[in-house]
């Protein structure tokens, strides 16, 4: 939690600054814009950029934030109430939801990548798996034994593949790009 919080929180944050950089000064260049593909400035100001009305990046600054604080706290031997773990989770599922939700919008829409959006999917997908395994593990979350003894076993190998899946679409998505770069 210590380190999807911190990450995503980064992330969010230097989008913050850029977009308010971009509302300042409209000729700004971010420096995440390094190629026709890979670009957070028109991300930043399209629609999907600003989804409830306010710039998506402010809700990753304070949700990473307290997200980061719960992680702190944990690690420091913090037992967080059964309450709260629940709350978490369905925030991360909430966040897995819009994120999947902005990769598609990114890669079909749009037809961008924006580097410092795609550690917050990183981040966030991480945070989402791995509070939900915490959750059946502590039996907050029913879950038969023998299937979480597979997630248990598996859980690296299976968001691995998660991240395998959204990289195989990142790569088929912009082949043209990426292939005129060799």
């Amino acid at each position: 939690m210590l380190l999807t919080g911190i990450a995503g929180w980064l992330a969010s944050l230097q989008l913050a600054v850029d977009d308010w950089r971009l509302l300042r000064d409209p000729a700004y260049t971010p420096p995440c814009d390094i190629s026709p593909v890979v670009s957070c400035g028109s991300v930043m100001s399209s629609s999907q950029g600003s989804v409830f009305g306010f710039p998506n990046m402010l809700l990753g600054v304070a949700a990473f934030a307290a997200v980061a604080a719960l992680g702190a706290a944990v690690l420091t031997g913090a037992r967080l109430h059964r309450g709260l773990w629940l709350a978490l989770g369905a925030g991360a599922f909430t966040g897995v939801v819009f994120v999947h939700w902005l990769i598609v919008q990114s890669l079909y829409e749009l037809d961008k990548i924006c580097p410092y959006c795609a550690v917050v999917w990183v981040s966030t997908i991480a945070l989402f798996w791995y509070v939900t395994l915490h959750c059946l593990e502590q039996g907050a979350l029913p879950a038969p034994r023998p299937v979480l003894t597979v997630l248990r076993d598996t859980h690296w190998m299976l968001l691995g593949a998660w991240y395998g899946v959204i990289g195989l679409l990142v790569l088929t998505r912009f082949w043209t790009y990426w292939s005129s770069l060799f």
